[in-house]
């Protein structure tokens, strides 16, 4: 397990985020993650922030799920916006390894583009995306779409997965789960 805080070293050192990976099975881009969710955050309302990733197994979000939103599966990813005053935005965002793994394999692209989608995904939920409906969910699909190419990741287009790019697959029906 590596436990490492990334802040930011370009201009915008007013997004810190700090990453937490709690899991040895997969391998994990820290950096990356960091970087794409720091990325996000600077087209957001926020002029500062300071959010914490932490990459789990899916027992770990499982139990979080359950705790937290009374969803008795594991999932992909959580976010919590914990407090937002005054321009600046202090969150969490919780993404499982293993699902993000599963999923890659299942639609045939990297557990590190799965990953990011799923970092980036949490983030524009802190960012105050939201799928609810699906006009809402069109316009974060095209959010997470844009972020990934500005990382030079084309994600594979599975209309029957019922998402554009990663994600839950349609057998375990992707939720995308955020508490604010």
């Amino acid at each position: 397990m590596s436990h490492g805080t990334t802040g930011s070293d370009d201009a915008r050192n007013d997004f810190v985020i700090s990453v937490a990976n709690e899991q040895s099975r997969h391998a994990v881009d820290e950096e990356q993650l960091a970087a794409a969710m720091r990325a996000v955050l600077a087209k957001s309302p926020f002029s500062s922030a300071n959010v914490s990733l932490a990459i789990v197994d899916d027992p770990t979000i499982h139990q979080l799920n359950r705790r937290y939103l009374e969803h008795d599966w594991p999932t992909d990813v959580l976010s919590f916006v914990l407090d937002e005053r005054d321009g600046h935005l202090e969150g969490e965002v919780i993404l499982s390894a293993d699902t993000a793994a599963a999923s890659a394999a299942e639609i045939g692209w990297s557990v590190a583009a799965e990953q990011l989608l799923y970092a980036i995904h949490g983030a524009l939920h802190l960012a105050g995306y939201d799928d609810k409906t699906a006009a809402d969910a069109r316009a974060m699909r095209a959010a997470e779409v844009e972020f990934l190419r500005g990382f030079g990741i084309e994600g594979p287009q599975h209309a029957e997965r019922g998402r554009a790019v990663g994600g839950r697959s349609t057998a375990r029906s992707y939720d995308g789960a955020s508490a604010k």
